[in-house]
């Protein structure tokens, strides 16, 4: 069994090692060490990546008591490897990995629940409890959990003996009957004491910061989305370079955005509703203007599905034919409606998605759906197909 030497420094980034195994895998080979500073996937963190010297390990896994490391070329027994483990993605996945310790201790302390599912995926930390939580109320233990942070106390790992679990309160996903063997405990003093076979920073302060981005429900208690560290650090500035520009164009104090939007919100609605207005006026005139003119086909410029609709189904009532709208939407493509009281388009319609790439249908005597190609010669073919 390799000696584990992230248990002993999950700082150490380099090690020297001796290759004992390499077997064939189905895209490389998987190499064994006498000893090894990678760790395995596990327990919710990603494995480690890196080098032994200059073959890439890309991925990390524990199989029958032994470490493997996946690498794209073979390495022979025997030969003297020089390991490197990716040191920024070590120290993201610690900040990440601690910062939910402490974010969960504080959770399952304050809301009585357990977490039940954990993994470090990319960009989120992903956390499921069994219990409902209110956002209001999570935000309070962001609160304390940066506190714990700041208060930058050590953080301890030991392996208590038999009596002295028995005596302990730690959290554990597993019954303390199923677990054998030393089992690692590992501590957050004042915020979490969690049996643990992952890597962790030294101390609270280097986690630097923790950040719930969001708390959803899910099976009946919620799924919460966090980051910690430069990950937390990158999404506030990320969050914070986009209420700038917001302010910018509406002319608003950083901290005045919101109600600025709901501003703009408020007025957006109020000329929709005038628009409405105005349009339904529109296509009443247009109706009794093309009272009893027989057959008519109307070319409008990036005219919604909706008001297209009605400006088809208005007239048809009206003219004593078939009427026949088109909408160019540029990329969007050409939206037609075809509508004649009694009628029956189902062919025209046909024909019309046949000749321009199109998808519709409807009911006989109304039919809507968009084509593909120019519309003066969608026009041409609708005149010439309908007799218009």
């Amino acid at each position: 069994m390799a000696k584990r030497l992230y248990y002993q420094d999950p700082y150490l980034f380099e090690f020297d090692a001796e290759v004992l195994a390499c077997e064939p895998e189905k895209d490389g080979f998987s190499v064994t060490l006498d000893r090894t500073a990678f760790y395995p996937e596990g327990g919710g963190q990603p494995a480690d990546r890196g080098w032994l010297n200059e073959v890439p390990v890309t991925f990390v896994k524990e199989a029958d008591g032994e470490i493997r490391h996946f690498c794209p070329r073979p390495i022979a027994p025997g030969t003297a490897v020089h390991g490197r483990v990716d040191e920024a993605r070590r120290l993201d996945l610690m900040q990440q990995h601690s910062g939910e310790h402490i974010a969960s201790g504080l959770i399952c302390s304050t809301f009585h629940c357990d977490n039940v599912g954990f993994h470090i995926s990319d960009p989120f930390v992903i956390i499921d409890y069994n219990v409902p939580i209110a956002w209001e109320d999570l935000l309070k233990v962001e609160d304390a959990a940066n506190r714990a942070v700041r208060a930058n106390t050590p953080v301890l790992v030991h392996y208590p003996s038999e009596e002295e679990l028995q005596r302990m309160e730690f959290r554990t996903k597993k019954d303390l009957k199923d677990l054998s063997g030393a089992i690692r405990i590992v501590e957050y003093p004042g915020t979490d004491v969690c049996a643990c076979c992952g890597t962790h920073v030294r101390v609270t302060g280097e986690v630097g910061l923790i950040k719930f981005v969001s708390c959803q429900a899910h099976r009946g208690g919620v799924r919460i989305e966090m980051l910690s560290g430069e990950r937390a650090l990158r999404y506030v500035n990320a969050i914070q370079a986009q209420n700038h520009q917001v302010s910018v164009t509406l002319s608003a104090k950083e901290t005045e955005t919101a109600a600025a939007v709901l501003r703009l919100k408020k007025e957006a609605q109020g000329l929709r509703e005038r628009l409405a207005v105005l349009e339904t006026r529109a296509i009443e005139e247009k109706a009794a203007a093309l009272a009893g003119r027989g057959s008519v086909l109307l070319v409008e410029e990036n005219m919604s599905v909706d008001s297209a609709r009605r400006l088809a189904d208005a007239v048809m009532q009206t003219c004593g034919g078939i009427c026949a709208v088109l909408s160019d939407c540029g990329e969007d493509g050409i939206r037609y409606c075809l509508g004649q009281e009694g009628g029956d388009l189902r062919a025209l319609a046909k024909a019309l998605n046949e000749a321009f790439a199109g998808r519709g249908g409807g009911k006989p005597h109304f039919v809507q759906g968009t084509l593909h190609g120019d519309v003066k010669a969608v026009e041409r073919f609708i005149r010439e197909q309908a007799g218009l």
